[in-house]
């Protein structure tokens, strides 16, 4: 019986874990679906209906439209298919006996009523790449707002923003990846004066928040004409995450078995040939998860991009910061560029997601 009811608390566990889980994945997911849906959508729909009218649902569908004559006093109560109202009333919506609904069309000068029925409809197939081309084409669009108006607008060049964060996020991971390698290795396995001291510096540097370095590394690069150039944000981004990238792959190092290494050392190999055939080799998993954890930094950095790069050459980051700032109004361009500005992590951490767990464990525990 004790066994029983231990298998039953442990299905009664499982399924409730999964459970949770399941509900965080949906509530994780449910704005990402939004952010897409909207984002192929006609500006005046996005306007006037929420994004999950897209999908089959029930909504009041126009049948027809009844135009008064001109002798029907409005200031009165008229009648409109046998329901005689006031015109707020009508505005406001009439419910007929068959279920149709009787609703004022604009203002009294119309002198229009339209009769709806509540009725299925099915997915909404007016969708349109027009968004993601005006985003990323960086030219003059027009559109259409919430009350028919056209307005005219300079776009924003995200393409060009794209292919910045690009030549910074490529470059800024590889460089301290290959650095933080060679020092791991160096620290675990090559003796050297020093050597204690200068690690328990590089690990207390984990500690110094990086926007206290910004203000003299920008000094600097001043007299140096680094500022606003790609080579002074790889450099300092490379600086910002060589500490943890070296305390990382320096635990996971450290953990190789020491007899590969002697068996190489007595086969005459040198200490880059073991660094190059078996140390690389053997640390994919930790090079891998931190390539990962770097790039993201890295893609959704906007503070280091703007002190260093600046507007010349924006970022995604910056380039949707400013499309809320100055479009923060044109919803379609808004969840167009937010998609295109996620739509890189989200195959980064859809397609390597394992790593992340052996990031986290890489080198945790040694022994």
């Amino acid at each position: 019986m004790a066994k029983k009811s231990q298998k039953t608390s442990k299905k009664s566990a499982s399924f409730w874990t999964n459970f949770i889980l399941i509900v965080i994945c949906v509530i994780w997911l449910v704005p990402i679906l939004g952010i897409l849906v909207t984002s192929f959508r006609q500006s005046e729909d996005i306007f006037t209906t929420g994004w999950w009218q897209v999908f089959p649902h029930k909504e009041n569908v126009e049948v027809e439209r009844i135009v008064l004559p001109e002798s029907v006093n409005l200031d009165q109560p008229f009648e409109i298919l046998g329901k005689t109202a006031t015109f707020d009333e009508f505005r406001n919506g009439i419910t007929l006996d068959d279920g149709r609904i009787i609703s004022w069309y604009g203002n009294k000068r119309t002198r229009t009523a339209i009769v709806s029925e509540n009725r299925w409809v099915g997915f909404d197939t007016n969708l349109t790449l027009k968004n993601y081309k005006d985003v990323i084409g960086g030219k003059t669009i027009s559109y259409k707002n919430a009350q028919g108006q056209t307005i005219t607008r300079t776009g924003n060049n995200l393409g060009g923003a794209f292919l910045n964060s690009l030549a910074v996020t490529i470059p800024g991971t590889i460089i301290p990846i290959l650095i933080a390698a060679f020092a791991a290795f160096g620290f675990a396995w090559l003796e050297f004066p020093g050597r204690n001291l200068v690690f328990t510096i590089i690990v207390a540097l984990l500690v110094v928040p990086l926007q206290i370095a910004l203000v003299p590394i920008l000094k600097d690069y001043v007299k140096l004409g680094l500022n606003g150039t790609f080579l002074g944000i790889w450099l300092a981004h490379a600086g910002f995450g060589l500490p943890l990238a070296t305390y990382l792959l320096f635990n996971y190092i450290g953990t190789i078995p020491r007899e590969l290494l002697e068996s190489a050392y007595i086969d005459g190999a040198s200490n880059f040939t073991i660094f190059t055939k078996l140390i690389l080799p053997l640390s994919v998993p930790a090079l891998a998860s931190f390539a990962i954890f770097q790039f993201l930094w890295l893609w959704n950095d906007y503070l280091v991009a703007l002190v260093f790069l600046g507007e010349k050459n924006q970022t995604v980051t910056i380039a949707v910061a400013r499309l809320v700032g100055e479009k923060g109004q044109d919803w379609h361009l808004m969840t167009s560029a937010a998609f295109v500005s996620m739509i890189l992590p989200l195959i980064v951490f859809l397609g390597l997601q394992r790593y992340f767990v052996r990031g986290m464990m890489a080198g945790s525990v040694k022994g």
